[in-house]
C-alpha cells in the first residue's frame, strides 16, 4: 500500500519536509566538548521543563572519554527515557488515527535514512578532531542523533510545535551537542 495523495499533503508532512531540509545543514557534533553557551543552557532547561523533571542541573561534558564514562554509568536516571518513551507511544497512537501505517513508516524511514547518512560521519569527524578513536562511541553518538531525528519527525507529523520535548531535544543536537542523559541529578550535555 502506498501513501494517498491526502496523506502526502497532510499538514505534518510539511514539518517532516522542513526537517529533511534541515538535517544536512545542522552542526552535528561540532560543539561537543566546548563550554555550553547561554542559548544552549536555555535550550537544555526548556528540554528538562518539557520532560517535567525538576531539580535536575545542567552539566557540560568536556571530552569524549568523559562522555564515554557517562553513557556507560549504570546509575543513570531512567525517568527522562521513560517520559520520552511514553510520549513516543502517545504520538504514534495519535498518528495512527490520522495516517496509514504505510505513510507513517515512509515518513519516519525517510528521516532516519537521511539522518543516518550524515550523522555517523559527523560524529567520527568530531571524535577524530580530538584524537579520540573509539568507534563504539561514534556509533552511539550517531545512533542517538538518528533517534532524535526520528522522534522529531514524529513530533513534526503530529504538528506538535517547537516547544515539544522532541523538538527541543533536536535543537540541542542541531547546535552541535549530544545530550547524554541524566546521572547524579545532572543532565550531561556533551
Amino acid at each position: 500500500m502506498t501513501a494517498t495523495a491526502n496523506e502526502l499533503r497532510f499538514p505534518g508532512r510539511r514539518g517532516v519536509q522542513h526537517l529533511l531540509d534541515r538535517i544536512p545543514r545542522e552542526s552535528w557534533f561540532a560543539a561537543v566538548g566546548e563550554p555550553l553557551t547561554p542559548s544552549e543552557q536555555a535550550d537544555a532547561a526548556a528540554y528538562l521543563t518539557a520532560l517535567s523533571l525538576q531539580n535536575v542541573q545542567i552539566a557540560g561534558v568536556g571530552d569524549w572519554p568523559q562522555a564515554h564514562q557517562i553513557v556507560n554509568d549504570p546509575a543513570w536516571d531512567s525517568r527522562w527515557w521513560q517520559v520520552e518513551e511514553d510520549e513516543r507511544s502517545v504520538l504514534k497512537e495519535a498518528l495512527r488515527d490520522l495516517l496509514s501505517e504505510q505513510a507513517l513508516l515512509a515518513s519516519l524511514t525517510e528521516v532516519t535514512e537521511t539522518a543516518s547518512a550524515i550523522v555517523h560521519g559527523a560524529a567520527a569527524i568530531a571524535a577524530g578532531r580530538s584524537g579520540y578513536a573509539d568507534g563504539g562511541m561514534t556509533r552511539a553518538a550517531a545512533g542517538a542523533a538518528t533517534q532524535t531525528c526520528y522522534l522529531a519527525a514524529l513530533a513534526a507529523l503530529a504538528d506538535s510545535g517547537p516547544d515539544h520535548l522532541f523538538a527541543l531535544r533536536y535543537s540541542l543536537f542541531a547546535a552541535g551537542r549530544w545530550p547524554l542523559g541524566i546521572v547524579d541529578g545532572k543532565l550531561h550535555i556533551f
